[in-house]
């Protein structure tokens, strides 16, 4: 069998391609296009070239200039280094946000709004953990290597932070028990729960059973303890089993059904879950166990994701703003990385939304 040659060969912009079928196929790449090509076609400066593509056109550049810059850019096909610029300044454009459990969707919503806020400057990295689990600091220090312009932590706990010993700018995402640590923006996910457990105890329910979530950071805590709290206030209780899934709506219901036997001999009347998510897995468990709702049990959860307003009956949840949620965060971010004064630390408000799992 005749063996088939391969040739590689580099060219510049412009050079036209070998003739395929001959049986010597060439394969061709283009060699990296560089800024003082750029500079040249756009008859400016290489400097010039950089205040553009890194966004610091205001009061150097003029917008006609900017523009003729941006033309030959996309006509070449340039492509920044970032690697090497990273060098120069000693940070780089990415901003890492550490998350975990990347299969909850309420993260979507604060990806989102991070990315809205951080603009075409920044390179947003996600770095998340498999389902039910939390970031490691050994594994987010790796990415240190990428001298990150700056990082978003949601969740963590001040054990991480500290383990993480990071030197770059920082911001917390929903950290209730990091005060002090860094700047934060929070939920208000105790006033959301308390307002949760005041509606269930107006429409008559007083032993509610509650679904936990696993990952057991410090914001699903919360909104547990500050719904017992509040129930306890208003003659209420949790009560049955409370057992705890991942962020899975087919995890949650098949934790729903091993828990109702032990709800209904609770005399439990209404069921809480830790986010929508598993809401829908408990909804799903109780139409399979023909318990309808909210005819014989009340059913809520927490995050009202879009998907709420549609299920059937729709799900009365607690609205945690996550798309705001990102943007605040990235956008104080942004402000310590240029050097600027960033807003007061922000606590973003909860509210109930009331549907028809939880009609009387």
């Amino acid at each position: 069998m005749r063996r088939q040659a391969l040739n590689v060969t580099r060219y510049d912009p412009g050079v036209s391609s070998a003739a395929p079928g001959t049986g010597d196929e060439t394969i061709e790449r283009r060699r990296p296009v560089t800024a003082v090509q750029v500079a040249r076609h756009a008859g400016v400066s290489t400097a010039t070239v950089s205040l553009v593509v890194n966004g610091k056109t205001a009061g150097r550049v003029s917008p006609q200039i900017a523009a003729r810059v941006e033309a030959a850019i996309a006509e070449l096909g340039y492509v920044v280094d970032r690697a090497a610029s990273s060098l120069s300044r000693g940070s780089g454009d990415v901003v890492i946000l550490v998350a975990p459990d990347i299969a909850n969707p309420f993260f979507a919503g604060v990806i989102a709004g991070a990315q809205e806020a951080l603009g075409s400057i920044y390179q947003l990295l996600l770095s998340a953990t498999d389902v039910g689990c939390v970031p490691r600091p050994e594994d987010v220090r790796a990415l240190f290597a990428l001298r990150p312009a700056g990082l978003l932590v949601d969740a963590p706990n001040v054990r991480f932070l500290r383990d993480l010993d990071v030197h770059a700018p920082l911001v917390l995402i929903d950290a209730p028990s990091t005060e002090g640590v860094a700047p934060s923006v929070d939920l208000d996910v105790a006033s959301g729960a308390r307002q949760l457990a005041r509606h269930l105890l107006h429409r008559g329910h007083r032993r509610i059973g509650y679904l936990d979530a696993v990952t057991g950071t410090e914001t699903f805590v919360l909104r547990r303890e500050a719904l017992r709290e509040e129930l306890a206030a208003g003659g209420g209780v949790l009560a049955g089993p409370t057992p705890a899934s991942v962020v899975d709506s087919a995890a949650a219901s098949r934790a729903a059904v091993d828990a109702w036997p032990g709800w209904r001999d609770a005399g439990v009347t209404a069921v809480v879950a830790a986010s929508d998510t598993q809401a829908y897995g408990v909804l799903h468990a109780m139409q399979g166990l023909g318990v309808p709702i909210p005819g014989e049990l009340a059913l809520a959860g927490f995050d009202n994701l879009p998907y709420s307003a549609l299920t059937q009956p729709g799900l009365t949840s607690v609205e945690l703003p996550s798309h705001q949620l990102g943007l605040a965060a990235a956008g104080h971010l942004r402000a310590l990385i240029e050097g600027r004064a960033p807003a007061a630390p922000d606590m973003l408000p909860a509210h109930l939304v009331v549907r028809g799992s939880t009609a009387r």
